[in-house]
């Protein structure tokens, strides 16, 4: 019921039931369920999460994105006239920030979190309305982030190399503070990203003239500053560049070009007493493009080969795959509420049901097989591939019978190798 994307009909429920009960106060309960209960939502987030865990125990990547959910009043908790990724463009919506947890084979939120615009959290009638906790102030969308990792390392998440677009990777806080908690990332960032050339870094401080206090902090001239991202991405000579194919696609391999170089990010560095660590720079340049496409920085080890860097980039793929199949199949997008405890109380139902579909694997098959581990054929067949793209807009539809109750008796399939994503220890 609650993994339907289309309205219940009464006469599905009353099946589903039993009609000695009323649909009416079935209704009132679920609604109150949603809106009103006082039970932790961490607590009702982690409880699956932990069910799960055997099934992503070789978790590879935390990826984390925001997502939004098109809405036409003013009143629902959260909303306001800013950028939506569903529609690709400024517009009326609630946006939401999340944490998953990936592999090759499937991936799971745990960690679910609406960002409040500054005037929903400075205005009292509003934040009164929709019921938002005083705990509640005004985080960036990287901070809300941060501290979802931040907690998801504290209950013991078995680690993987955070992966966000450079709505995060550019904030240079954001990187800091994942470095500080000992997490290696692979995340996005703008080509304007200033950065010194391979083998580069800020001059040292200035000698000291034997007055005043000595100079502490790094310095740049005229002839020696760094560069963006961009320009020097041209400036590579054209073997440089390499062609990697990262994942199998439904008609073609997926491949680009790519050039990989060790830099250090220069953006105040001018106000450090030291150089920043070197970290990858990753470009991606398609064969006949104008200019480069899309650019990284990454803190994974040096002498990491080109492919394992693009290979664990392009892995973010996966939350755009999470996103449709829970707004689409699993209801996501369909609360009605204007609160802010019944929006994450559906968000966390909806999850639920997408973890239970991962552990029965059957029903979301994998976009891509797992690499043979020990020199064995892969278990997971051509046929449970999907027919079409993981791409966001092409994702799969899993033909749920939404108008009838399902039959008392379990319907027998073919028993299939576990995946090493959804195996049960």
């Amino acid at each position: 019921m609650f993994a339907a994307s289309e309205p219940v009909g009464r006469e599905t429920l009353s099946r589903i039931v039993g009609k000695s009960c009323s649909i009416e106060l079935l209704i009132d309960d679920i609604r109150e369920e949603l809106r009103g209960r006082p039970y932790d939502l961490i607590a009702i987030a982690g409880g699956w999460k932990h069910l799960t865990r055997p099934a992503y125990a070789d978790a590879t990547a935390w990826i984390i994105d925001d997502t939004g959910f098109p809405k036409k009043g003013r009143h629902s908790v959260g909303v306001a006239r800013q950028y939506c990724g569903q529609l690709g463009k400024q517009d009326n919506c609630q946006v939401v920030v999340s944490l998953s947890i990936a592999n090759k084979q499937a991936s799971l939120p745990i960690a679910w979190r609406l960002y409040l615009p500054e005037p929903w959290v400075q205005n009292p009638e509003l934040r009164h309305r929709a019921k938002i906790p005083d705990s509640i102030g005004f985080q960036t969308k990287p901070q809300i982030a941060l501290d979802q990792v931040c907690a998801a390392v504290a209950a013991g998440t078995p680690a993987g190399v955070i992966l966000a677009d450079a709505g995060y990777g550019a904030d240079g806080a954001f990187r800091s503070g994942l470095s500080e908690l000992g997490l290696v990332y692979v995340v996005g960032v703008q080509p304007t990203l200033s950065v010194w050339r391979p083998g580069e870094e800020p001059l040292p401080p200035a000698p000291w003239k034997g007055t005043g206090r000595p100079p502490s902090l790094m310095r740049r001239s005229p002839d020696h500053k760094p560069l963006s991202a961009k320009a020097l991405a041209r400036e590579l000579p054209a073997d440089a560049w390499q062609s990697v194919t990262w994942r199998e696609g439904t008609n073609e391999d997926l491949a680009s070009r790519f050039a990989a170089m060790r830099v250090r990010p220069a953006s105040r560095d001018h106000n450090l007493t030291r150089p920043r660590p070197e970290e990858w720079l990753l470009v991606e340049w398609p064969e006949g493009d104008a200019e480069p496409l899309k650019y990284w920085l990454s803190t994974l080890p040096a002498g990491r080969p080109l492919h394992d860097l693009v290979a664990t980039a392009k892995l973010r793929w996966r939350i755009e795959r999470d996103y449709r199949e829970l707004k689409q199949e699993l209801g996501l997008g369909h609360y009605e509420g204007r609160g802010w405890r019944g929006f994450h109380h559906h968000a966390s139902l909806c999850i639920a049901a997408y973890g239970f579909l991962i552990c029965e694997r059957e029903a979301i098959p994998p976009s891509a097989p797992a690499g043979p581990q020990d020199g064995r054929k892969s278990s997971v067949s051509r046929r449970s591939r999907p027919c079409t793209p993981a791409h966001s807009t092409r994702a799969p539809c899993l033909g749920l019978d939404r108008h009838n109750a399902s039959s008392d008796r379990r319907r027998t399939r073919p028993q299939l190798d576990p995946m090493s994503l959804l195996h049960q220890n």
